[in-house]
């Protein structure tokens, strides 16, 4: 196969949500349509990632909802990767995976498999197995990963660290941008105005934010908080009966349509994670010039460089949090110059080098299939 031929690439995802990673495989999708590539994603029926690829112009198959093990969805699949012939399966999550190898066995296929979760395996003979013997190429989004899952029994020669792309604005928003987002939260020029994106699941520890502001109620209370993912909408949160600040402290915006319709009207960006593959949202608030204050946890040291482009700080930590979101309002040049360097930084994170990356690993599994 030459470099400039077009390649036939399934990829698959089975969650029931539309997250970080399924976000990550649309935009992977999006860079390879544009090249040229042949493609179908594969994903739950009736799910909002079936809804947006469909949106977006891909083509689509759907594995039936109600099918234990997805049986009966694997065999229609396999009738359709027999006359198809793709070059690459390419599974975004570990269910999909063990779904593209049953349905691919015995096909000319090479499968690549995805891994952006930190957890270490509970069962490390189940885990070689799955990813050292039903793939021939690991994508590992930080280098904390591919060590965990090297610890784990997956050959080292077999995993490529290519980490999470993000859009790059051209340039960064103005001040007609950042008092439009400003008024819409309630928010003033005298507010210090911190901002979380994220679900609002146990690992991205929103409670440990939550817990932070209510240490700095009485200390800072120009601080403000606005909450952004899958949570309702404009809901405000009151402060406590006994704090002297007026009005709502922390805002939950619920989904966003895009980050310019958030990361524009904060001063500081926070992300106290337990647990982070890699952290697409800090290198997300980075490319807007925000300075960040994270969890020295999974692969955010690798993006998050400490007294230059912002803060590490412990997990489960409201105090540190409180303090380093004390310290980081105290000095305004500090930030613009973290925020210049973080923009920098980000740059090497950009959606186009992780696409080309990507199209590099799947043309170097390819060469040899379908002459």
């Amino acid at each position: 196969m030459n470099s400039s031929s077009a390649l036939k690439i399934a990829h698959i995802d089975t969650g029931l949500s539309l997250r970080g990673g399924q976000r990550q495989m649309l935009m992977l999708a999006q860079g390879l349509r544009e090249r040229g590539h042949d493609q179908v994603i594969v994903c739950i029926e009736g799910t909002p990632l079936e809804e947006q690829a469909r949106r977006e112009g891909f083509r689509v198959f759907v594995l039936p909802t109600h099918d234990p093990w997805h049986a009966f969805g694997i065999q229609l699949w396999r009738v359709q990767l027999k006359a198809w012939a793709p070059h690459i399966l390419h599974a975004h999550d570990g269910r999909g995976q063990t779904v593209a190898w049953l349905a691919s066995l015995g096909f000319p296929v090479q499968r690549v498999a995805s891994r952006r979760v930190t957890f270490f395996p509970s069962d490390r003979w189940t885990y070689k197995l799955k990813y050292a013997y039903t793939c021939h190429a690991v994508i590992a989004v930080s280098e904390n990963i591919r060590e965990l899952s090297v610890q784990a029994g997956v050959p080292r020669e077999r995993i490529s660290v290519i980490p999470d792309g993000i859009e790059i604005p051209a340039e960064l928003p103005g001040a007609t941008e950042r008092l439009r987002l400003r008024t819409s939260w309630q928010c003033g020029d005298d507010n210090f105005v911190v901002g979380l994106l994220g679900a609002s699941t146990a690992e991205k520890g929103q409670d440990t934010a939550l817990a932070a502001m209510a240490l700095l109620s009485e200390r800072f209370p120009e601080a403000r908080m606005v909450l952004a993912g899958d949570e309702a909408a404009n809901t405000p949160i009151k402060p406590p009966a006994d704090s002297d600040s007026k009005g709502a402290r922390i805002l939950r915006l619920g989904a966003i349509e895009g980050p310019a319709n958030f990361f524009p009207g904060l001063d500081l960006f926070i992300m106290p994670s337990r647990a982070e593959g890699l952290g697409s949202s800090a290198l997300w608030a980075m490319s807007y010039g925000l300075p960040v204050i994270a969890t020295r946890v999974g692969g955010l040291p690798e993006i998050v460089m400490e007294n230059e482009t912002g803060w590490l700080i412990p997990p489960n930590s409201a105090q540190a949090l409180a303090e380093a979101i004390l310290l980081a309002s105290r000095d305004r040049a500090k930030l613009i110059e973290y925020g210049t360097r973080g923009r920098k930084q980000a740059e090497g994170f950009s959606a186009a080098i992780m696409v080309s990356r990507t199209e590099a690993l799947y043309r170097s599994l390819a060469k040899d299939l379908h002459p």
